[in-house]
Order: structure tokens, then C-alpha cells, then sequence
């Protein structure tokens, strides 16, 4: 069993693409979304597409904190509300009420396979890691921080009454803080998949993540894809009044100023 993974395209198409060509070779037999489809400036049109046509093909997706956003009042500030204008003009209403209905979680495989977001229960947490910020500013957080590995502890708690009905083995893949990453807890992979876009460790390539069971074990590959940065850059800086501040995330591939997915 092969289960490919994407998270966070963050309206990217050029990402995308060249996370899918990649994909495709590997044959999975599975392929989950896990939300933050269309939150972003280089052709977002284009990703709510390709997205909804992997949908129709059988791929299972839930939502992200981004999706969540396009309910009635989901945007709180001034920002949020100017790009969900723009947001509105490139993808069109029905694509955008799809997303907005998504579920918060999806099971897969009788059951041995979980999929959210951030957590089971909320698309705006994060299951491995915390946000710690660095100092304090005026609203006593400063911009910058790092995440921290959270209490495995306090994760396999959340997990049990949330989880295969207490029964806590098999995988749970999550996404949202845009890194990588896996750690067993208890009898459970816990596996944060990477982001397609709007990297944060500094590498700009796009990621996707492959599950693969045999034998009854579940291991994981994180995957790295270059693509065409500029061409993304340029779609943005032409079709958006965001691409300065697009251009710089995507090219430095940090996403400095909070934690991902913190504001509304």
C-alpha cells in the first residue's frame, strides 16, 4: 500500500505541477489532501483545479485553518479580508464553497489511517510541534519564534478518544506548520507531511510525502521537488497586489513574522 501526500498548496500551480509529475511515477494507490489548497497568489485558479479534478479521482481531503477562512466571518483582519477579495475574483464561487464544506478529518484503510490538518480537532493546531516565540513585542509576542517538539505525552492523550476508538495503532498524517516530520507515539506514526508551498526551512523546492505498508509496517519519505520559482514570482508580481511580499517568502523559503497559520 502506497499512500502519496500533499498539504498546503497555498494557491501555487507551479508547485503543484511539479509535485504531481513526481507523484504520478510512484504509483501510490491513495493520495491525500491535507487542505490550504488555494490561500495564495501563483495561479490559484489553476491549483483549485487541479485539486478539484484529483478529487473527482478519488483523492480523500480535509480542511485546512485556510479553508476555514472562507466561511461566513472567517476573515478577522484587514489583510485577510483584502486578499479574500482578490482571492474571489481568480477562483470561482462554487470551487470556493467546495473547499469551505470540507471535513475537518478523514479515515482511510478500515480505519488504520487518520488525516487531518493541524489536529483532529481543530485545523488551526498542530500535532508535533508548538510555536515558540522569541521575545516579546507589543502584544506580548514578537515576530519571530521556532517550533518545539510537543510532549508525546500530551499528544497520545488528544489522540486516544479521538482515535481508531482508543485503540491507537496505525498512522495519523497531519500538515500545517509547512515541516516535515515523524515520531511514534505509542503505537501510532504520527507523520507531518511537508508543504507543497511557502517553505519555511529555507530550501524553496516543493514537498509532498509517501506512506508505504508492508508487512503491516508504515514507513515514510519526505520528497523534495525543484521547480520553477520565477515563473511563480511572476505570475504573482503580474496577476496580484501580493507578489513582493510572495516573491521574497518563495524565493528565501522562510516565512518569517508569526507562526504558520497563527492570523486570520
Amino acid at each position: 500500500m502506497r499512500v502519496a501526500v500533499i498539504s498546503d498548496v497555498h494557491g501555487n500551480a507551479f508547485a503543484l505541477d511539479a509535485v504531481l509529475a513526481e507523484l504520478r511515477q510512484a504509483s501510490p494507490d491513495l493520495i491525500l489532501n491535507l487542505g490550504d489548497q488555494v490561500e495564495g497568489v501563483a495561479d490559484p485558479a489553476q491549483a483549485a483545479e487541479v485539486q478539484a479534478e484529483l478529487a473527482s479521482a478519488g483523492a480523500l481531503e480535509v480542511r485546512g485553518n485556510n479553508e476555514e477562512k472562507l466561511w461566513p466571518e472567517g476573515r478577522r483582519s484587514a489583510l485577510s479580508r483584502s486578499f479574500g477579495e482578490w482571492l474571489s475574483g481568480q477562483v470561482d464561487a462554487p470551487a470556493l464553497a467546495r473547499l469551505a464544506a470540507l471535513p475537518l478529518t478523514v479515515s482511510a484503510l478500515d480505519g488504520e489511517l487518520l488525516a487531518c490538518h493541524g489536529t483532529p480537532d481543530s485545523a488551526w493546531h498542530s500535532l508535533l510541534w508548538e510555536w515558540q516565540p522569541e521575545g516579546a513585542g507589543p502584544h506580548g509576542q514578537s515576530g519571530r519564534g521556532f517550533y518545539r517538539s510537543r510532549d508525546p505525552r500530551r499528544v497520545l492523550r488528544q489522540l486516544e478518544p479521538l482515535y481508531l476508538g482508543g485503540r491507537g495503532t496505525g498512522v495519523v498524517v497531519c500538515g500545517h506548520t509547512h515541516r516535515p516530520g515523524a515520531t511514534r507515539v505509542g503505537n501510532i506514526l504520527l507523520v507531518n507531511a511537508g508543504a507543497v508551498s511557502d517553505q519555511v526551512d529555507g530550501d524553496p523546492r516543493a514537498r509532498w510525502t509517501l506512506l508505504e505498508r508492508r508487512a503491516g509496517a508504515w514507513s515514510v519519505n519526505f520528497c523534495a521537488v525543484p521547480y520553477d520559482v520565477e515563473a511563480a514570482v511572476r505570475w504573482a508580481e503580474t496577476h496580484s497586489p501580493f507578489g513582493a511580499f510572495v516573491g521574497g517568502m518563495l524565493r528565501n523559503a522562510t516565512f518569517d513574522g508569526r507562526g504558520v497559520g497563527e492570523g486570520r
